[in-house]
This record gives structure tokens, sequence and C-alpha cells, in this order.
């Protein structure tokens, strides 16, 4: 029988795994001190804490069933992968491509073996229960040790089945943050002031380092355009569903009879790549070079310092004035191209592949509103996952944004499980 979609029961389960998974796949926490998961994406103060002695919770016999299915899989891929690595005829390319494969498969195939091993102590303990139904002492000894074993199971099939899910390889790199006020006028620029400013706390609040790649200002000193280059380890799968229309309401500095105005600012966010992942060529790149804008007065620029940085294949431009030296002007021009064609190329791939979030997710185009900031009202809300902040303030000094980022990440994760039941029979 197909299954097409999860269940209550396993939706309760995959929120409580993905509670167990947030911060690295392939640790679990064995001690969360849960919410009920029926109430975790509608509770706008939703908090993760770790305290004391709490049960790791079993999954659905339905999806420990669906996951068998893929273990004996695995089990069965990496014993034809040994013998033909164990097989002295072997060709060397055969033996070099399933020597690759396996090492692929090594960690899951660790917690599979582990799990197997606690698997038959399970059985043995059981047994031996059964056995001696009258040895009071014998039975309290075995039912402590099968307790733990049945702790330990549990803790290991979360972890397979977190090792199981697909994963975006982008997820452990930095990224490069676009912010560009949209409509509103000079409100809609010093909003854009205000969303990078608090994407930068909040980048200082995780330990990344953020370095300002370039900023155009309007009249006002608010931000017309701002780019940043945020690294640091998985930040890109933190700030990838940032990318898209941010909205606000409230009543602009310039406006003299009090109205509330509505302005909006767009957000990107894009893994940043590697050379290994690009390959610029020169005959593909134009570059040119200008004074860079100022104030003027002894602060001009009277060299050519700015970059403009054009890939002619694509028709990308990046334009880049923020440093004095034209040298490191187009280092960051050429950073941002690189981003930018890794993020067309990845996109290429992944239209081929199965969707794995959700339509309450979107797919962070811009044109589409997902997050409303009301201050008159002081309230943030996300309309993706339908969670309201009433703290503005601390979301805007980057102090609450891990709310909106967590419920983001753990819906993500409830679809990669839904999409991993929906295949298999």
């Amino acid at each position: 029988m197909r299954i097409h979609r999860p269940t209550v029961r396993l939706l309760e389960q995959i929120r409580t795994l993905a509670l167990h998974c947030r911060t690295n796949p392939a640790q679990i926490c064995t001690n969360p001190l849960l919410p009920p998961p029926s109430d975790l994406l509608s509770t706008p103060s939703v908090r993760f804490y770790s305290k004391g002695e709490v049960q790791t919770q079993q999954l659905s016999m339905e999806l420990i069933k669906i996951m068998e299915q893929r273990l004996r899989a695995i089990e069965l891929r990496s014993t034809f992968l040994l013998n033909i690595i164990n097989r002295p005829e072997a060709p060397p390319s055969e033996y070099a491509k399933a020597n690759k494969e396996l090492k692929k498969l090594r960690d899951t195939m660790d917690l599979i073996n582990e799990l197997r091993s606690r698997q038959k102590e399970i059985n043995g303990l059981r047994t031996l229960m059964d056995e001696c139904p009258e040895d009071k002492d014998m039975l309290d000894m075995a039912t402590e040790e099968l307790n733990q074993a049945v702790e330990e199971e549990k803790r290991l099939q979360h972890s397979l089945l977190t090792s199981l899910l697909p994963r975006d390889d982008a997820d452990e790199r930095g990224c490069i943050l676009e912010v560009r006020a949209g409509t509103g006028g000079e409100e809609a620029s010093l909003f854009a002031m205000d969303i990078f400013k608090m994407y930068e706390r909040y980048a200082q609040k995780k330990g990344w380092k953020f370095e300002v790649v370039d900023i155009t200002e309007s009249d006002l000193k608010g931000y017309k355009e701002a780019v940043a280059a945020i690294s640091g380890a998985g930040v890109y799968g933190k700030l990838k569903f940032e990318s898209g229309i941010h909205r606000v309401q409230r009543v602009p500095v310039t406006e003299k009879s009090g109205r509330v105005h509505t302005s909006a600012v767009s957000v990107a966010i894009l893994p940043q790549a590697d050379e290994v992942d690009v390959e610029l060529k020169n005959e593909d790149l134009r570059i040119d070079t200008f004074r860079s804008g100022g104030s003027g007065g002894q602060h001009a620029n009277t060299t050519n310092s700015a970059v403009r940085v054009t890939h002619i294949p694509t028709g990308l431009t990046v334009s880049i004035q923020d440093e004095r030296s034209q040298h490191m002007n187009k280092a960051k021009a050429l950073k941002v191209i690189c981003a930018k064609l890794y993020e067309i190329e990845r996109r290429r791939i992944q239209s081929s592949r199965s969707k794995l979030r959700s339509e309450q997710i979107g797919s962070g185009d811009r044109s589409e509103r997902i997050r409303t900031y009301n201050f008159p009202q002081g309230r943030v809300t996300d309309h993706r996952v339908g969670i309201t902040e009433h703290a503005i303030e601390e979301v805007m000094q980057g102090q609450n944004l891990d709310m909106f980022v967590d419920a983001l990440l753990l819906q993500q994760e409830m679809d990669a499980i839904a999409s991993f039941t929906s295949s298999s029979s």
C-alpha cells in the first residue's frame, strides 16, 4: 500500500524528531523537555530547552516499518560493495567506485550495526524474562537493562531516520545576504537598513562573521541596496528561508500626520560558492572601473577604485565601491558573481528533484510576502508557518529571530519525512 501523506500521529512524531535533530542531524539530544507537539507551531512564544531525564519518544510503527525497508536495502547494498572490494580480480575503476560509495554509507552502516546489536540485546533480555518468571531479582535486573536498551534503540532509530532524509549540500556553507528597498520610497530604504542590521546583530549573536560587501544609501541614509557575506558553519541552512518579501507597517519619519504606511523590502539569501564550484573564465568577464560616489570634498575618491563586473554569458552584473582599493572591490564583486552563478546552477539541478518543502514554506521567490512587521501593534507575523511574535523590538535586535528560523526548519523536516513516507510502498 502506498502512503500518500503522514497520519496525525506520524506528524506528531515528525515534530518531536525535528526538535531532536535541529542543531546537528548526526547528534540527537536524548533529554529534551519538549512543548506539546500539537501546540508547537501555533504557540507564539515557543522555546526549546534541555533539562532532566526525559524519555526519547517512540517512533510510530508505520514510520519504523518504512525506515526498516530502507535500512535493509542499505545493508544489502553495503554487502554487495564489500564483495566487490574483497574480490582480487575486481577492475581498478570498479574497485574505486565501490570504495567511494562505501565511504558514503559508512556512518549510516555504523548506526545500523549499533541498532542491530541493541535489538539483539532486547530480544535476549525478553527471552530471559520469559524463562525466569518467578525469579524477582532476575526480573528486576533484566527489566532495568531492558528499559535502557529500548531507550538506546529509540535514540538510534531517530538518528537513522534523520540520516536517511534528503539533505541540501549547500546548508553547511556561508551565504550572501542581499537586501533591497521595494515599494515605499524613503521609508522602504530605512526599513531595508533596519532589516540589514537585524541580520548583522543575529550573525553576531550566533558568532558568525558578517562582512559588508556593498551599501547604496538613500537621501535619508537608508539603504537602497545592501549586500553582506556571512560566514560560519551552517549559515545558509539557517537563513535560506529568509528569502522573500518582508513587509513593514509603521508611521514613517517623513509622515507628519501620523498615518501608518506600508512598505516592503526584498531579501535574497544565496549560498557562498567555492572556487571549485564555479569556473570563471576571463573571456566570460567584462570588468569596468569608475570613480566611486561619496560625500565629496577631501573624502571624494579621485581614482577609479569602484569596480563593475559583468558575466557576459548570463548578463549578471555586480558593482562594488565599498573599499578604497580597486583590487578589494574586484575580489568582492567576483565573490558575489560566483555565489549568483552557483545558485543558478543549484536551482537548475534542484528543479529536477522532488520538492522537499510544503506549499506553506514556498519557494523563497521575491514575489512572495513572507513576513509582516507591524510596529503600531508591536508584532511580527510569518505568513508561511502562521507564527506571531509580539516583541517586535527584540526581533529587530536579532534576539527572537530564532523562533521563526526554527519553525521554518521544523516545517522543512516535516515535509522531508512526508516525502520519505510517500515515496515508500
